[in-house]
């Protein structure tokens, strides 16, 4: 599903259902918090799949090595199988906030375009993705700050993702266990 399809998805449902819950005058209809919602329903598919697939990648004989001393099903999967499937876990917990962090559309639909530092997800705020998509739609000009901050923060955000996939593949080494 393109992020787009997200994000009407967030202004035109979500956001209304928030103004419904918490009232009117509260829920500005660009909201961080209906963005942030959305976001999490994209994510967490991608998560609970690479999850899921970790979970599975164990080998079956571990399972019935643990069934063998007379564990229980839910301490071999709690003793046995999350352990063993640890490095797998994190890496997908760890990519999906690496997608959290590069989304542009979603945000840039749903949070609005205001340039406004709040911790109210109730209103709208934009953040550096959404900058980014505002900037580059032809409104500035040329080698002007606001121009040339785009790609300073496009170096920001490119330098957050490596350093997530540094600590991905650092904690994945460091608890990936081999089984022959």
């Amino acid at each position: 599903i393109p992020t787009v399809v997200y994000g009407y998805f967030a202004l035109t449902v979500m956001t209304p259902f928030l103004r419904l819950l918490f009232g009117s005058e509260t829920v500005q209809i660009y909201n961080m918090l209906s963005a942030g919602l959305v976001m999490g329903i994209m994510i967490l598919p991608l998560v609970s799949s690479m999850s899921e697939d970790a979970l599975h990648a164990v080998p079956r004989s571990l399972r019935e090595a643990a069934f063998g001393l007379g564990a229980t099903r839910f301490e071999t999967a709690v003793k046995v199988v999350v352990p063993a499937a640890l490095s797998g876990i994190i890496a997908a917990f760890i990519i999906g906030i690496s997608r959290a962090v590069g989304e542009t559309m979603i945000v840039a639909i749903a949070a609005g375009s205001g340039s406004a530092f709040t911790f109210n997800p109730f209103n709208a705020a934009e953040t550096m993705t959404g900058y980014i998509a505002r900037i580059s739609g032809g409104d500035v000009a040329y080698d002007t700050p606001e121009y040339n901050s785009i790609f300073a923060i496009g170096m920001f955000l490119f330098l957050i993702t490596l350093a997530l996939n540094l600590v991905s593949r650092r904690i994945a080494a460091r608890f990936r266990e081999v089984y022959e």
